[in-house]
């Protein structure tokens, strides 16, 4: 089951409202100007009667439109936007910086702007993601075997005890109490889509998470429980594995992952997952329809929560259930980025599915 676009009357007015929602879903193509929008496009409103909508960029080129050069569709959403370019290449350049909505405005941006511009493209504002790029300095000179201290500085905190909360809040533990000998490892791992947090043993991947996950902080207390205290930080084979294929994942080279995982959940929780894990990038399925697949078409409601208890995320991939009507419904890593995930995956499918 791939997305099955609402009746042209609903894009239309999605259209009219620059709805964020069909962004990657869904295209308008223009007959009185031959040119081809996302649905955001900031372009004066075309009539109804001039509007086609179509699921890909593929369709509208076939039918003959040609890319808007306001929104350009061809180029990744965020990539569209100068203002996002410029503030994401400040950050990169001064990671450490405790940036503020002053340093905002100094850049000629206007902060309320900034902020739903970010929010809308990476489900945080600006700020949290500069605070997020703090901590994660923190985390890797620890993850060197810097002291406390030292990652503290890195990280632009000038108080220890604001430091220890900040990274108490993300990975539950303050860092002066993590494992010096641990049996499961953090690791820290950017992506295009955010950075994740992965949990390898020496020989499998306990966990993967974007850092938003509100779930992250529980999850990451059972695993200290299953490792009886002893979690730290540090890089194994297993997150050198992982971090490699998300790069290929993301990058449209490898659309299957083959790091060994470790499975926390009951022999039915573990049923989903491996059905999950079935479902060929590109496709989706209604929770309704993996129940059947799996021979209990009456455990719909089972087969969800146990979609929802994954803590491996895109490599057990829950990001492809959707709602009966073809509705993202939820995701811990924030329905923007299921939304993007899915528009990632269309690369994958075979030509004639993608045109």
């Amino acid at each position: 089951m791939l997305f099955k676009l609402p009746d042209p009357d609903t894009l239309y007015q999605a259209l009219l409202d620059r709805d964020p929602t069909y962004d990657g879903r869904a295209y308008v193509g223009v007959s009185s100007t031959g040119v081809f929008c996302r649905l955001t496009c900031p372009a004066r409103k075309p009539k109804r009667e001039n509007c086609t909508f179509y699921e890909s960029v593929a369709d509208c080129i076939e039918a003959g439109f040609r890319p808007c050069k306001r929104c350009h569709p061809l180029l990744a959403e965020a990539e569209a936007d100068p203002a996002i370019k410029v503030l994401l290449d400040a950050l990169e350049n001064r990671p450490a910086y405790r940036w503020k909505e002053a340093d905002v405005a100094r850049l000629g941006f206007d902060p309320s702007t900034i902020r739903r511009s970010f929010k809308r493209h990476f489900g945080m504002t600006f700020l949290e993601m500069a605070r997020q790029r703090r901590i994660r300095e923190g985390f890797e000179t620890i993850a060197g075997g810097g002291a406390v201290i030292e990652a503290q500085l890195d990280a632009g905190f000038d108080s220890p005890s604001a430091f220890r909360d900040a990274f108490a809040k993300l990975l539950g533990r303050a860092p002066g109490t993590l494992s010096r000998q641990p049996l499961l490892f953090a690791d820290w791992i950017p992506t295009a889509l955010g950075d994740m947090i992965a949990v390898t043993s020496k020989t499998e991947l306990h966990l993967l998470e974007f850092l938003e996950r509100k779930a992250l902080p529980t999850e990451l207390k059972k695993l200290n429980k299953f490792a009886k205290g002893e979690i730290g930080i540090g890089k194994t084979e297993i997150s050198a594995q992982i971090a490699e294929e998300l790069a290929g994942f993301f990058a449209g080279t490898k659309a299957t992952f083959e790091t060994p995982l470790a499975y926390h959940g009951s022999d039915f929780t573990r049923e989903v997952w491996h059905a999950l894990r079935r479902i060929p990038a590109g496709e989706t399925l209604s929770y309704s329809e993996l129940a059947q697949q799996m021979g209990k078409p009456s455990a719909t409601r089972a087969v969800a929560r146990a979609n929802g208890a994954n803590q491996i995320a895109l490599v057990i991939p829950c990001h492809r259930v959707l709602g009966a009507d073809g509705s993202l419904t939820g995701y811990g890593g924030g329905l923007w980025r299921k939304q993007k995930l899915l528009e990632i995956e269309r690369q994958y499918l075979p030509q004639r599915e993608r045109t």
